[in-house]
């Protein structure tokens, strides 16, 4: 029988994002394959210590929020593989398999001009040129070739919802201090 899984109690740090989460063990000496919540997972590579939650669903091999100290994370195909301190076997990593990964928002990378993390559009208020509320960024879908911004908005007394793509020619300005996104957008488009 293996020996039971040994992880670090942590506390959750106040800015931590939710940015993927473990999928199974890979291999046999204790790597593991992550799910990136991101097309491009910058913020699990720059990390060097993962919080971990148990998985909403399913069975839970710990409680609480963990950490691992992160010795390797690299690109593999198409996925994430990872490979932490004290993980050591398939069976340590077999037990992480469903736990929630986030990392502290203050160890991202740093975006370059015109580039942004969705996690800080969302919550966003979005305005047109003339200065008419479109709605809140609610989410942000990935089509493709191009990221769309997913707005609620009241209308009538019942929310509605308002896609706009997030692309320079609808896009005047993202403000994050001000918390605001301008485009070039009518309520009836």
């Amino acid at each position: 029988m293996a020996a039971p899984l040994t992880l670090e109690p942590a506390e959750l740090p106040a800015d931590a994002v939710e940015v993927g989460r473990i999928a199974d063990a890979w291999g046999v000496k204790g790597w593991f394959k992550v799910v990136s919540h991101s097309a491009t997972p910058e913020a699990l590579f720059a990390a060097k210590r993962w919080y971990l939650q148990p998985s909403e669903r399913g069975a839970k091999t710990f409680s609480g929020t963990v950490q691992l100290q992160i010795r390797q994370a690299k690109d593999h195909s198409d996925t994430v593989v990872a490979w932490a301190q004290g993980i050591d076997d398939r069976d340590a990593a077999e037990a992480l398999r469903g736990a929630r990964i986030f990392v502290p928002r203050s160890g991202f990378p740093v975006t370059t001009q015109d580039e942004y993390y969705w996690v800080d559009l969302i919550g966003l208020q979005v305005i047109n040129r003339e200065g008419v509320a479109l709605g809140q960024v609610q989410e942000l879908m990935s089509t493709g070739p191009q990221t769309v911004l997913v707005l609620a908005y009241e209308q009538d007394g019942k929310t509605q919802e308002r896609m706009i793509p997030f692309v320079s020619a609808f896009v005047d300005k993202v403000d994050l201090p001000e918390k605001r996104i301008t485009v070039d957008w009518q309520p009836d488009y």
